[in-house]
């Protein structure tokens, strides 16, 4: 999951230097997601483990 955030981030990043701010935004947005995702369930894993 966090693999598929820097990738979309990698790809944002490289979007915006070209100029392509569409698709910049939309992988940004999309990397953010995924990242937000990632960490409720890496909470949820180490929450899990403790019991």
């Amino acid at each position: 999951m966090l693999h598929y955030a820097l990738v979309f981030l990698v790809i944002a990043i490289i979007a915006a230097v070209l100029g392509f701010g569409g698709i910049a935004g939309t992988s940004a947005w999309i990397a953010q997601i995924l990242f937000v995702v990632f960490l409720i369930l890496a909470i949820v894993s180490f929450l899990k483990k403790k019991t």
